[in-house]
């Protein structure tokens, strides 16, 4: 017996979830690049023992 009833059937609340979870993965992404273009070669700097 083939089951043809929610085999298909949209979650609209998982389909949110899964929205919001790549959204805030991009904004996490933007923002540590953001971080890190600004803080990074200063951070660099001290590691290497460079002024």
């Amino acid at each position: 017996m083939v089951a043809t009833e929610g085999a298909l059937t949209v979650n609209f609340e998982s389909i949110r979830l899964v929205s919001l979870v790549l959204v805030e993965a991009a904004i996490l992404y933007v923002g540590y690049g953001a971080l890190e273009k600004a803080v990074g070669p200063a951070v660099t700097d001290i590691i290497t023992g460079e002024e």
